[in-house]
Protein backbone atom coordinates (compact mmCIF):
# COMPACT_ATOMS: atom_id res chain seq x y z
CA UNK A 1 0.00 0.00 0.00
CA UNK A 2 1.01 3.41 -1.16
CA UNK A 3 1.74 6.36 1.70
CA UNK A 4 -1.05 8.31 1.98
CA UNK A 5 -1.24 11.49 -0.48
CA UNK A 6 -4.06 14.18 -0.09
CA UNK A 7 -5.96 15.36 -3.36
CA UNK A 8 -6.62 18.90 -1.95
CA UNK A 9 -4.89 20.92 1.10
CA UNK A 10 -7.00 23.55 3.06
CA UNK A 11 -4.26 26.05 4.80
CA UNK A 12 -5.58 27.93 7.57
CA UNK A 13 -3.64 31.14 7.26
CA UNK A 14 -2.49 31.02 11.53
CA UNK A 15 -0.86 27.61 10.13
CA UNK A 16 1.95 30.18 8.29
CA UNK A 17 3.20 31.45 11.14
CA UNK A 18 4.64 27.85 12.53
CA UNK A 19 7.65 26.25 10.62
CA UNK A 20 5.70 23.40 10.14
CA UNK A 21 3.19 25.28 8.06
CA UNK A 22 5.46 26.70 6.11
CA UNK A 23 7.16 23.81 5.44
CA UNK A 24 4.39 21.80 4.80
CA UNK A 25 2.76 24.53 2.31
CA UNK A 26 6.37 24.24 0.34
CA UNK A 27 6.08 20.59 -0.05
CA UNK A 28 2.55 20.25 -1.25
CA UNK A 29 3.36 23.34 -3.76
CA UNK A 30 6.48 21.06 -5.12
CA UNK A 31 4.24 18.05 -5.10
CA UNK A 32 1.57 20.19 -7.70
CA UNK A 33 -1.35 19.27 -4.82
CA UNK A 34 -4.10 21.57 -5.34
CA UNK A 35 -3.70 24.12 -2.02
CA UNK A 36 -6.56 26.69 -1.03
CA UNK A 37 -7.02 29.11 1.52
CA UNK A 38 -9.58 28.67 4.38
CA UNK A 39 -10.31 31.11 7.29
CA UNK A 40 -11.04 28.13 9.55
CA UNK A 41 -11.71 24.24 9.22
CA UNK A 42 -15.21 24.74 9.61
CA UNK A 43 -16.05 27.28 6.66
CA UNK A 44 -14.96 24.43 4.22
CA UNK A 45 -18.26 23.80 2.12
CA UNK A 46 -17.11 23.28 -1.49
CA UNK A 47 -15.58 20.08 -1.69
CA UNK A 48 -15.85 18.73 -5.17
CA UNK A 49 -18.28 16.28 -5.98
CA UNK A 50 -21.84 15.73 -7.57
CA UNK A 51 -23.35 13.84 -4.25
CA UNK A 52 -23.06 13.44 -0.79
CA UNK A 53 -21.26 9.89 -1.35
CA UNK A 54 -18.38 11.66 -3.58
CA UNK A 55 -17.43 14.53 -1.31
CA UNK A 56 -17.20 12.10 1.83
CA UNK A 57 -14.46 10.18 -0.19
CA UNK A 58 -12.56 13.27 -1.53
CA UNK A 59 -12.79 14.51 1.99
CA UNK A 60 -11.38 11.56 3.23
CA UNK A 61 -8.08 12.44 0.66
CA UNK A 62 -8.25 16.37 1.94
CA UNK A 63 -5.72 17.73 4.75
CA UNK A 64 -6.29 20.95 6.62
CA UNK A 65 -3.16 22.66 7.83
CA UNK A 66 -3.94 24.37 10.89
CA UNK A 67 -3.36 25.10 14.78
CA UNK A 68 -5.00 23.20 17.49
CA UNK A 69 -6.20 25.99 19.21
CA UNK A 70 -7.78 24.22 22.15
CA UNK A 71 -4.93 23.03 24.66
CA UNK A 72 -6.70 21.52 27.43
CA UNK A 73 -6.38 17.94 26.67
CA UNK A 74 -9.27 15.50 26.75
CA UNK A 75 -8.96 12.41 28.97
CA UNK A 76 -8.22 8.84 27.14
CA UNK A 77 -9.24 6.70 29.43
CA UNK A 78 -8.61 3.43 29.82
CA UNK A 79 -5.40 3.46 27.07
CA UNK A 80 -3.99 6.63 28.92
CA UNK A 81 -4.49 10.01 31.26
CA UNK A 82 -4.71 12.29 28.33
CA UNK A 83 -4.98 12.59 24.56
CA UNK A 84 -2.49 14.49 22.84
CA UNK A 85 -3.82 16.06 20.18
CA UNK A 86 -1.96 16.25 17.07
CA UNK A 87 -4.22 15.10 14.54
CA UNK A 88 -7.87 14.78 13.44
CA UNK A 89 -9.06 12.06 10.81
CA UNK A 90 -7.64 9.62 9.16
CA UNK A 91 -7.57 8.69 5.55
CA UNK A 92 -8.65 5.03 6.42
CA UNK A 93 -12.19 3.59 5.19
CA UNK A 94 -12.63 1.17 8.71
CA UNK A 95 -16.64 1.07 8.62
CA UNK A 96 -17.21 0.72 12.20
CA UNK A 97 -14.91 2.95 13.42
CA UNK A 98 -15.89 5.27 16.32
CA UNK A 99 -15.02 8.44 14.33
CA UNK A 100 -18.14 8.10 12.46
CA UNK A 101 -19.71 9.38 15.40
CA UNK A 102 -17.62 12.63 16.12
CA UNK A 103 -16.11 13.05 12.30
CA UNK A 104 -19.26 11.90 10.16
CA UNK A 105 -20.19 15.33 9.11
CA UNK A 106 -16.23 16.66 8.71
CA UNK A 107 -14.20 13.31 7.82
CA UNK A 108 -11.65 15.80 6.41
CA UNK A 109 -7.99 15.24 7.67
CA UNK A 110 -6.55 18.05 9.78
CA UNK A 111 -2.75 18.01 10.97
CA UNK A 112 -1.88 20.91 13.95
CA UNK A 113 1.13 22.73 13.20
CA UNK A 114 1.88 24.47 16.27
CA UNK A 115 3.42 21.55 17.79
CA UNK A 116 5.76 23.63 20.71
CA UNK A 117 2.45 25.08 22.23
CA UNK A 118 1.05 21.27 22.12
CA UNK A 119 4.39 20.16 23.87
CA UNK A 120 4.20 23.00 26.56
CA UNK A 121 0.63 21.98 27.60
CA UNK A 122 1.59 17.99 27.81
CA UNK A 123 4.63 19.21 29.44
CA UNK A 124 2.03 21.53 32.36
CA UNK A 125 0.00 18.05 32.29
CA UNK A 126 3.16 16.08 33.53
CA UNK A 127 4.60 18.21 35.93
CA UNK A 128 0.94 18.22 37.45
CA UNK A 129 1.06 14.85 38.06
CA UNK A 130 5.14 13.97 38.55
CA UNK A 131 6.37 11.84 40.05
CA UNK A 132 3.35 9.66 39.08
CA UNK A 133 3.97 8.87 35.13
CA UNK A 134 1.67 10.60 32.92
CA UNK A 135 0.73 8.64 29.83
CA UNK A 136 -0.21 10.50 26.38
CA UNK A 137 -2.26 9.05 23.60
CA UNK A 138 -1.52 10.26 20.22
CA UNK A 139 -4.55 8.24 18.29
CA UNK A 140 -7.40 8.78 19.87
CA UNK A 141 -8.96 11.12 17.09
CA UNK A 142 -6.75 10.09 14.00
CA UNK A 143 -4.76 7.46 12.35
CA UNK A 144 -1.53 9.36 13.35
CA UNK A 145 1.12 7.75 11.60
CA UNK A 146 -0.84 7.02 8.08
CA UNK A 147 0.35 11.09 7.62
CA UNK A 148 3.52 11.17 9.80
CA UNK A 149 5.56 11.13 6.96
CA UNK A 150 4.39 13.81 5.69
CA UNK A 151 4.29 15.97 9.17
CA UNK A 152 7.05 14.45 11.23
CA UNK A 153 4.73 15.52 13.72
CA UNK A 154 4.77 12.44 15.49
CA UNK A 155 8.60 11.83 15.18
CA UNK A 156 9.13 14.87 16.92
CA UNK A 157 6.19 14.10 20.06
CA UNK A 158 8.13 10.73 20.42
CA UNK A 159 11.71 12.81 20.87
CA UNK A 160 10.28 15.53 22.75
CA UNK A 161 8.29 12.93 25.51
CA UNK A 162 11.68 10.64 25.10
CA UNK A 163 13.41 13.58 26.84
CA UNK A 164 11.12 13.76 29.44
CA UNK A 165 11.43 12.29 33.25
CA UNK A 166 7.29 11.09 34.13
CA UNK A 167 5.65 11.24 30.64
CA UNK A 168 4.98 8.07 28.27
CA UNK A 169 3.38 8.28 24.78
CA UNK A 170 1.23 5.92 23.28
CA UNK A 171 -0.84 5.71 19.62
CA UNK A 172 -2.15 2.83 17.66
CA UNK A 173 -1.98 2.35 13.51
CA UNK A 174 -3.07 0.23 10.74
CA UNK A 175 -0.45 1.62 8.65
CA UNK A 176 3.04 0.22 8.20
CA UNK A 177 4.80 3.67 6.87
CA UNK A 178 7.21 3.39 9.95
CA UNK A 179 10.65 3.91 8.53
CA UNK A 180 10.83 7.54 9.23
CA UNK A 181 10.32 7.05 13.43
CA UNK A 182 13.01 4.11 13.37
CA UNK A 183 15.66 6.38 14.34
CA UNK A 184 13.89 8.73 16.88
CA UNK A 185 15.05 9.09 20.18
CA UNK A 186 12.49 7.52 21.74
CA UNK A 187 14.24 6.69 24.75
CA UNK A 188 11.81 3.43 25.52
CA UNK A 189 9.33 5.99 26.50
CA UNK A 190 6.71 5.16 23.78
CA UNK A 191 4.67 2.18 23.14
CA UNK A 192 4.10 1.32 19.60
CA UNK A 193 0.80 -0.32 18.92
CA UNK A 194 -0.68 -2.40 15.78
CA UNK A 195 -4.42 -3.01 15.28
CA UNK A 196 -4.83 -6.35 14.65
CA UNK A 197 -7.75 -8.36 13.70
CA UNK A 198 -9.34 -11.56 11.95
CA UNK A 199 -9.37 -12.27 8.17
CA UNK A 200 -12.82 -11.97 8.00
CA UNK A 201 -12.46 -7.99 9.55
CA UNK A 202 -9.85 -6.52 8.09
CA UNK A 203 -11.16 -8.10 4.30
CA UNK A 204 -14.80 -6.97 4.62
CA UNK A 205 -14.59 -3.49 6.74
CA UNK A 206 -11.09 -2.46 6.49
CA UNK A 207 -10.76 -0.89 3.14
CA UNK A 208 -7.90 2.01 2.73
CA UNK A 209 -5.28 0.43 5.55
CA UNK A 210 -2.51 -1.42 5.25
CA UNK A 211 -2.49 -5.56 5.03
CA UNK A 212 -1.83 -7.64 8.33
CA UNK A 213 0.89 -9.17 6.71
CA UNK A 214 2.82 -4.77 5.97
CA UNK A 215 1.43 -4.60 9.58
CA UNK A 216 3.57 -7.30 10.90
CA UNK A 217 6.22 -6.11 8.94
CA UNK A 218 6.45 -3.10 10.98
CA UNK A 219 5.86 -4.51 14.00
CA UNK A 220 8.73 -6.75 13.81
CA UNK A 221 10.78 -3.28 12.40
CA UNK A 222 9.87 -1.08 15.44
CA UNK A 223 10.43 -4.10 17.87
CA UNK A 224 14.03 -4.07 16.61
CA UNK A 225 14.39 -0.48 16.62
CA UNK A 226 13.56 -0.45 20.78
CA UNK A 227 10.37 0.85 20.94
CA UNK A 228 8.02 -1.42 23.49
CA UNK A 229 5.45 -3.08 21.52
CA UNK A 230 1.37 -4.14 22.05
CA UNK A 231 -1.51 -4.90 20.29
CA UNK A 232 -5.05 -3.96 20.29
CA UNK A 233 -7.43 -6.43 18.97
CA UNK A 234 -10.24 -4.29 17.92
CA UNK A 235 -12.86 -4.09 17.07
CA UNK A 236 -13.70 -7.81 18.42
CA UNK A 237 -16.81 -9.01 16.30
CA UNK A 238 -18.53 -11.85 16.52
CA UNK A 239 -18.80 -13.05 12.68
CA UNK A 240 -19.70 -16.35 11.37
CA UNK A 241 -17.15 -19.06 13.16
CA UNK A 242 -15.32 -16.24 15.00
CA UNK A 243 -13.48 -18.00 17.29
CA UNK A 244 -12.08 -19.91 14.73
CA UNK A 245 -11.26 -16.42 13.11
CA UNK A 246 -9.71 -14.67 15.78
CA UNK A 247 -7.66 -17.99 16.48
CA UNK A 248 -6.01 -17.83 12.91
CA UNK A 249 -5.30 -14.47 13.76
CA UNK A 250 -3.22 -15.48 16.57
CA UNK A 251 -1.66 -18.66 15.24
CA UNK A 252 -0.46 -15.31 12.14
CA UNK A 253 0.90 -13.16 14.79
CA UNK A 254 2.64 -15.58 16.38
CA UNK A 255 4.07 -16.46 12.88
CA UNK A 256 5.13 -13.31 12.14
CA UNK A 257 6.77 -12.48 15.92
CA UNK A 258 8.86 -15.61 15.58
CA UNK A 259 12.46 -15.02 17.10
CA UNK A 260 11.99 -11.08 17.46
CA UNK A 261 12.21 -10.07 21.21
CA UNK A 262 8.90 -8.38 22.53
CA UNK A 263 9.50 -7.90 26.03
CA UNK A 264 6.50 -6.00 27.86
CA UNK A 265 4.42 -7.26 25.15
CA UNK A 266 1.09 -5.67 25.77
CA UNK A 267 -2.57 -6.52 24.36
CA UNK A 268 -5.19 -4.45 24.56
CA UNK A 269 -9.58 -6.24 23.66
CA UNK A 270 -12.20 -4.12 22.38
CA UNK A 271 -15.34 -5.38 21.69
CA UNK A 272 -17.39 -3.92 18.70
CA UNK A 273 -19.57 -1.32 19.65
CA UNK A 274 -21.82 1.57 17.80
CA UNK A 275 -23.72 4.47 18.54
CA UNK A 276 -26.73 5.91 16.93
CA UNK A 277 -25.29 8.51 15.16
CA UNK A 278 -22.58 5.92 13.72
CA UNK A 279 -24.43 3.47 12.52
CA UNK A 280 -26.59 6.68 10.15
CA UNK A 281 -22.80 8.14 8.86
CA UNK A 282 -22.12 4.19 8.08
CA UNK A 283 -25.42 2.87 6.36
CA UNK A 284 -24.80 6.49 4.31
CA UNK A 285 -21.57 6.30 3.67
CA UNK A 286 -20.86 2.25 2.82
CA UNK A 287 -24.47 1.29 1.70
CA UNK A 288 -23.33 -2.16 0.87
CA UNK A 289 -21.36 -3.35 4.14
CA UNK A 290 -21.86 -6.63 5.80
CA UNK A 291 -20.97 -4.77 9.43
CA UNK A 292 -24.06 -5.91 12.05
CA UNK A 293 -26.05 -2.88 13.42
CA UNK A 294 -28.94 -4.83 14.66
CA UNK A 295 -29.46 -2.69 18.22
CA UNK A 296 -32.01 -5.25 19.10
CA UNK A 297 -29.30 -7.67 19.65
CA UNK A 298 -26.97 -5.27 22.13
CA UNK A 299 -27.07 -3.79 25.51
CA UNK A 300 -27.19 -0.08 25.57
CA UNK A 301 -24.38 1.45 27.80
CA UNK A 302 -24.28 4.73 28.51
CA UNK A 303 -20.76 6.66 27.34
CA UNK A 304 -18.97 9.87 27.45
CA UNK A 305 -20.97 12.99 26.57
CA UNK A 306 -24.04 11.60 27.02
CA UNK A 307 -24.21 9.45 23.79
CA UNK A 308 -24.90 6.13 24.52
CA UNK A 309 -23.33 3.05 22.65
CA UNK A 310 -24.50 -0.73 21.43
CA UNK A 311 -22.18 -3.50 22.44
CA UNK A 312 -22.72 -6.81 22.76
CA UNK A 313 -24.97 -8.48 25.47
CA UNK A 314 -23.55 -9.53 28.64
CA UNK A 315 -23.18 -13.17 28.15
CA UNK A 316 -21.37 -12.76 24.55
CA UNK A 317 -19.20 -9.91 25.57
CA UNK A 318 -18.10 -12.38 28.66
CA UNK A 319 -17.97 -15.06 26.01
CA UNK A 320 -15.09 -12.70 23.64
CA UNK A 321 -13.20 -11.67 26.46
CA UNK A 322 -12.81 -15.37 27.95
CA UNK A 323 -11.79 -16.50 24.37
CA UNK A 324 -9.55 -13.91 23.11
CA UNK A 325 -7.65 -13.96 26.69
CA UNK A 326 -7.47 -17.34 26.48
CA UNK A 327 -5.34 -17.19 22.91
CA UNK A 328 -3.12 -14.50 24.83
CA UNK A 329 -2.41 -17.07 27.05
CA UNK A 330 -1.97 -19.42 24.63
CA UNK A 331 0.67 -17.84 22.41
CA UNK A 332 2.02 -15.06 24.36
CA UNK A 333 1.94 -16.27 28.03
CA UNK A 334 4.62 -13.52 28.98
CA UNK A 335 2.24 -10.62 27.68
CA UNK A 336 0.13 -8.55 29.15
CA UNK A 337 -3.80 -8.08 28.79
CA UNK A 338 -4.52 -4.36 29.60
CA UNK A 339 -7.81 -4.32 29.86
CA UNK A 340 -10.92 -5.67 27.88
CA UNK A 341 -14.08 -3.13 27.31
Amino acid sequence: MKPFSPQLVYIEPRALEYPLGRELKEKFEQLGVEIRQTTSHNQIRDLPGDNDFQKYRVAKSTLVVGIRKTLKFDTSKPSAEYAIPLATGCMGHCHYCYLQTTLGSKPYIRTYVNLDEIFAAAQGYIDERKPEITRFEAACTSDIVGIDHLTHSLKKTIEFIGQTEYGQLRFVTKFHHVDHLLDAKHNGKTRFRFSINSRYVIKNFEPGTSSFEERMEAACKVAKAGYPLGFIVAPIYRHDDWQAGYRELFERLSAALEGVETPGLTFELIQHRFTGPAKKVIEKNYPKSKLQLDESKRKYKWGRYGIGKYVYKTEEAAELETVIRGYVKEYFPDAVVQYFT
